[in-house]
């Protein structure tokens, strides 16, 4: 299979209301993380930081160009990759043991991290067979309910397990951002984890779809609208009723 230089490996897609989406475009859309970068005056917020097998802090400026906290919205391989690569780290405290010893099976590399996930592989050295996820101990945990200031702007902590025990959502109310992570997104959930949990996902949905939202960044997948949420989720809760 092709590798791909270490300088091609990143993509960065300008959105709007200040954000931009960094992502890994060599690996096949359903592994592939969403980073969201947000910028107010002078501060930066990295939501997620993808597999970690080409550094983001050497390729990607925009993560360098002021102080920036890095938040996992949960802990599985694809998500928290980079997060070494920067000094203050934020996780919900009920997966920061898993950010702090991050081993293959906890983090879900097994059994998903084979060469079948990219459509061309990272440079070497990388070997599949030898991927480790470097831990990154948090500087900061994280509950529901808590803000997290960027510059003037503010993003409140919903803690949503289903997915993953230590899951959050983003919500940032003054422009009617979600950034929900893996617990919703356009595309076939996973709930199925081996810290997956059903009653959890039901409780964490219902509350998502109480929120005014306008946009969602999800974890995976594009970004879509606050009606297609409610269709989303709506859908999800009739399935789980039938």
């Amino acid at each position: 299979m092709k590798r791909i230089k270490p300088e091609d490996w990143w993509h960065v897609t300008p959105m709007q209301d200040g954000v931009s989406l960094i992502d890994e475009p060599h690996i096949k859309p359903f592994y592939r993380c969403n980073c969201w970068h947000i910028q107010d005056a002078g501060v930066d917020l990295l939501i997620d930081s993808g597999m970690g097998v080409v550094s983001l802090r050497d390729w990607v400026p925009l993560v360098t160009e002021r102080p920036l906290l890095a938040v996992a919205s949960h802990t599985h391989f694809d998500h928290i990759g980079c997060h070494h690569e920067f000094e203050r780290r934020a996780v919900h405290s009920a997966e920061a043991h898993l950010i702090a010893a991050p081993d293959r099976k906890a983090v879900l590399a097994d059994p998903y991290v084979t060469d079948d996930i990219f459509d061309a592989l990272p440079p070497l050295p990388y070997a599949s067979d030898r991927y480790a996820v470097t831990p990154a101990p948090a500087t900061r945990l994280l509950e529901d309910g808590e803000i997290i200031a960027v510059g003037h702007r503010r993003f409140e902590v919903i803690h949503t397990p289903g997915h993953s025990p230590g899951g959050i959502a983003l919500w940032e109310a003054q422009t009617g951002l979600l950034f929900s992570g893996d617990i919703v997104y356009d595309g076939p959930l996973i709930e199925d984890t081996y810290h997956s949990d059903a009653a959890d996902y039901e409780r964490s949905m219902r509350r998502l779809l109480d929120l005014p939202v306008r946009v969602v960044h999800g974890g995976h997948f594009p970004s879509f609208s606050g009606e297609r949420l409610h269709d989303i989720i709506q859908d999800w809760l009739r399935a789980r009723s039938m």
